[in-house]
């Protein structure tokens, strides 16, 4: 997904990529039975949407016997860091403040202890960066 910039998806796209994420590879049918009955759209529209996806190249594919089964490509940790860099970049532009504010207060209203996470993930970025420069 580097250097591709992120695509717009829809609700049903991303529940569509929460099912792969979270049940594994699926055909169109085994996504149809999960999502498409409870919903009411039908087998076709599951169908279309594995297909944009995979144009969007956040699936991959390979047919087995008359169907195609798809994986996805992009785990959600790297889509949702990929879709906030975008955000941030489209809406910050040069101010960083208010985006780092955003996030810090974010932690803070979610869980107290999400503050030490925060700061345990700084910290270790600034090793990790230190350790690559230092190679």
């Amino acid at each position: 997904m580097h250097g591709l910039k992120r695509p717009y998806l829809g609700e049903l796209e991303m529940a569509v990529l929460e099912h792969l994420w979270s049940n594994g590879d699926f055909d169109a049918k085994g996504v149809y039975n999960a999502l498409g009955k409870t919903r009411g759209i039908s087998h076709n529209t599951i169908q279309s949407t594995l297909e944009r996806l995979f144009k969007k190249r956040l699936l991959t594919r390979q047919k087995i016997s008359h169907a195609y089964v798809y994986h996805a490509v992009v785990s959600r940790d790297e889509l949702m860091g990929r879709m906030i860099k975008d955000v941030v970049k489209t809406i910050s532009k040069e101010n960083t403040d208010s985006m780092l504010a955003a996030f810090v207060d974010i932690a803070a209203h979610t869980d107290e202890s999400h503050l030490d996470r925060l700061e345990q993930l700084i910290n270790e970025y600034r090793l990790k960066r230190d350790t690559e420069s230092a190679s």
